[in-house]
């Protein structure tokens, strides 16, 4: 069996009569990429800032690297980097002078040749010099995941890493992940509330709504493409339906509204789908597949959405 580097027992953290987490029971194991998913509010940021020991749990466990985080707090802190809400650095240093400094405080190597390999690692070799106060919002990201790397750590924790990035910054962002753990053999762990940036670089997720852990599993498993939504937006929507019903097709969770069809499908039936409709001379003006889970996850983040619209 795979070894724990993160595991949390009915995890829980709350304020007054609010529960910010509620009983999280989360396993990370070694080699993983595991996106924590959940819309904001979910309870991400919470949980991570428990796990680096920054606030204390109202109740439960926390195990780190197979022990008990309590009793072998600084070992384990060791370990990890991470980089929660945006990095800090001094704007009037240069980014390889951060890196040096923050090294020493840490304890870590601060050798040219590991300073100079880190920055080119996360694309700012060339910047070396150059002072963090002309950096962008992605070359301070990835400065931030270089101090992260300064003690090379076998557990990162990256807290919504690609907040506030353009795609060209969240590709890279997305494309050093992937390296770190393909390449590197470390252990990743980040949160989002982006379904595709989960998707593309995580083998295992967890998706938190309201505190709780309400989906988890193998991201290979949950993203299932044979496991479908998909809406026909058709001319005919009566004719339609009576279709879809003869062809026994009611046990497929068929929803009609205004004049899009949806029901639960296979990817392979898609196309045989969307004959039958126009063989029946019925146009077709579109077929959106939608995967259950990221049909799910938008409806709840929707839904947290319209609560806080509600509160204003």
């Amino acid at each position: 069996m795979s070894e724990h580097v993160i595991k949390t027992n009915s995890l829980v953290k709350e304020y007054k009569d609010f529960k910010a987490v509620d009983g999280l029971n989360l396993e990370v194991f070694k080699g993983d990429v595991f996106g924590f998913l959940g819309p904001n509010g979910a309870g991400k940021s919470t949980s991570i800032r428990m796990i680096l020991g920054l606030i204390a749990p109202s109740s439960g466990s926390i195990e780190l690297f197979g022990k008990p985080f309590n009793e072998n707090r600084e070992s384990s802190l060791r370990k990890i980097g991470a980089i929660v809400e945006k990095p800090d650095f001094y704007l009037y240093l240069s980014a390889y002078k951060n890196l040096e400094i923050l090294g020493r405080l840490s304890g870590a190597d601060t050798s040219k040749k590991h300073i100079e390999s880190l920055l080119d690692l996360v694309g700012l070799g060339t910047r070396a010099q150059s002072k963090v106060e002309t950096f962008s919002h992605g070359m301070k990201q990835r400065l931030g995941l270089a101090q992260a790397l300064i003690h090379q750590p076998e557990l990162i924790i990256l807290d919504e890493p690609t907040t506030g990035l353009d795609p060209q910054g969240i590709k890279e962002m997305r494309e050093l992940i992937l390296h770190l753990s393909k390449d590197q053999g470390i252990t990743i762990f980040h949160s989002s509330h982006l379904l595709y940036e989960v998707e593309m670089t995580s083998n295992r997720m967890m998706i938190m709504y309201k505190g709780k852990a309400i989906q988890s599993g193998l991201v290979s498993e949950l993203l299932n493409a044979n496991n479908l939504r998909v809406t026909f937006e058709v001319d005919l929507l009566e004719k339609a339906v009576g279709l879809f019903k003869e062809r026994g097709l009611l046990e497929r969770n068929i929803n009609v509204e205004g004049n899009r069809i949806t029901l639960d499908l296979t990817q392979e039936e898609i196309a045989p789908m969307n004959s039958l409709l126009l063989q029946h001379q019925i146009a077709v003006s579109a077929v959106i597949p939608v995967r259950s889970l990221e049909e799910y996850f938008l409806r709840i983040t929707s839904e947290a959405s319209n609560e806080l619209v509600a509160k204003k």
